[in-house]
């Protein structure tokens, strides 16, 4: 393998690269990428098994072949050269010499054979979902993926295609569960089976599907084949691998009645609970709300480092209600929308809190009350 490309172009697609490969270097293979070239274009790939990213880049072609090298030095590597053309070739031990100019670097390399066998599809059951759309579900769900690892279905977000034209998107940890509703054109590909029984989304893959739609311009399209879930966006795919299964049936967890009601500014919500919440528990960040008309007092206590207490005005009216939060669940909803108001609806001193932005009906977060 010997190209030249420019460096704009292949530092494109080595930091989609960076997100991908394995960290945690329990198979060393994995902290690798693969070079592979044809007539006029570089072709990269990267995986940790659970995810898998193919990323393509224009270059000039002087000798085809393979070539699997250490992800990040090549990234850092190339990082601090010239914005212009660099030369890559591989050298017959398998190294990778990189030059620019008078620079000249030699990182150790693998046999292309050592690399794992990459995911590929065939299916073009592809449906298009605007990429706006898509990344706000994504942020309104990832935050509340359960980390545990022995509830392993847990560990991502469920998806699925609701009564044919409407996407739903689910998350919980036990603690809390977030649903986000938003209509799509009817496409045949979300007729598919998998979606409409809902598929479960790892934490991991729904990042970097993130992070794809922000460094692209393009649309994205989603298709399911097996059990990976394909995502394009231009020349860019990835594949991810689904977890296997069965969702909660979350439905049974969201209350259906409210003895109270509360709205309340979004922004002074926020920055009062940031406050408070500096002096709760490190672990479980409590604070306790006590509702009054019109009014909503927010405390906190730490016996090693003090208590803080905050009034703000709310729109409320009805009896005295003391409930207690761990503030963070309620920073990470109030975060993840731009809403000016939020309704915060209440059962009694033991029931969950269900949160709703004013203005959006179809997101939805249950949060757990905490005992003190």
């Amino acid at each position: 393998m010997f190209i030249s490309i420019q460096k704009k172009e292949l530092m494109q697609v080595l930091s989609r690269a960076q997100n991908v490969v394995e960290k945690r270097n329990t198979s060393p293979v994995l902290v690798n990428v693969m070079l592979e070239t044809t007539d006029h274009e570089l072709h990269i790939f990267a995986t940790d098994l659970e995810v898998s990213l193919t990323d393509v880049a224009q270059c000039t072609v002087y000798g085809k072949g393979k070539a699997v090298v250490h992800a990040r030095n090549l990234f850092d590597i190339v990082k601090e050269l010239d914005d212009e053309e660099i030369q890559l070739k591989k050298l017959e031990n398998n190294w990778l010499e990189i030059t620019q100019g008078k620079s000249l670097f030699h990182i150790v390399g693998m046999s292309d054979k050592e690399y794992p066998v990459f995911p590929t599809f065939s299916t073009k059951s592809f449906f298009s979902i605007p990429p706006k759309t898509l990344s706000e579900m994504i942020e309104k769900t990832i935050y509340s993926v359960s980390t545990d690892e022995t509830r392993y279905h847990l560990n991502g977000v469920f998806f699925e295609n609701k009564l044919g034209e409407d996407l739903r998107m689910v998350s919980t940890d036990g603690h809390r569960l977030c649903l986000v509703e938003r209509e799509l054109k009817a496409s045949e590909a979300l007729e598919h089976p998998a979606f409409q029984k809902g598929v479960i989304i790892p934490r991991k893959g729904l990042n970097e599907l993130k992070k794809l739609i922000e460094s692209s311009q393009d649309p994205v399209e989603m298709a399911l084949e097996g059990a990976q879930l394909v995502a394009k966006s231009g020349k860019t795919v990835l594949m991810i691998r689904l977890i296997e299964g069965q969702y909660p049936n979350f439905e049974q967890f969201l209350p259906k009645e409210f003895n109270h009601k509360i709205e309340i500014n979004r922004e002074k919500f926020l920055s009062s609970l940031k406050r408070v919440s500096l002096l709760s528990t490190q672990n479980s960040k409590g604070v306790m709300f006590h509702l009054t008309d019109n009014k909503l007092e927010i405390t906190s206590h730490n016996p090693q480092m003090g208590d803080a207490k905050e009034e703000l005005e709310v729109n409320y009216a009805g009896e005295s209600l003391k409930i207690g939060f761990n503030a963070k669940f309620i920073i990470d909803v109030l975060t993840s929308t731009d809403k000016e108001n939020i309704f915060v609806h209440l059962q009694n001193d033991s029931s969950p809190g269900v949160i709703k932005p004013a203005g959006d009906d179809r997101y939805t977060c249950v949060v757990m009350p905490m005992k003190f």
